[in-house]
């Protein structure tokens, strides 16, 4: 059990409270996206969390609920793309999990 088992022992320790730290990161992170030129806006916490929505009076037209309905889901479109590119490789070994690539031997 050597040395090489110690070290590696502390590499998933180091691994583990860095993914803790980026848990935390992700909780505290928000993004917004928008659609119809800022007529629907939507606001998504780092893990993807609707928080808000706010939407401009101008574009309520009860004749066009439809319309209305695609803005808002393209703005949480460009909400979860924008959320993605500002996590993209945040991860150990840019991995979805960020494992087991993240330490090579590790695992």
């Amino acid at each position: 059990m050597g040395s090489g088992f110690q070290k590696k022992k502390k590499q998933a320790k180091q691994l583990q409270e860095q993914m803790a730290r980026m848990q935390e990161e992700m909780a505290n992170l928000e993004v917004e996206g928008s659609a119809g030129g800022g007529l629907v806006t939507v606001t998504l916490s780092g893990d993807q969390d609707l928080k808000k929505i706010k939407i401009q009076p101008e574009c309520v037209d009860p004749e066009d609920v439809e319309g209305l309905e695609d803005l808002i889901v393209t703005a949480h479109k460009d909400a979860a793309k924008k959320l993605s590119e500002k996590t993209k490789g945040s991860l150990p070994g840019g991995l979805p999990g960020g494992l087991p690539g993240g330490f090579p031997g590790l695992f």
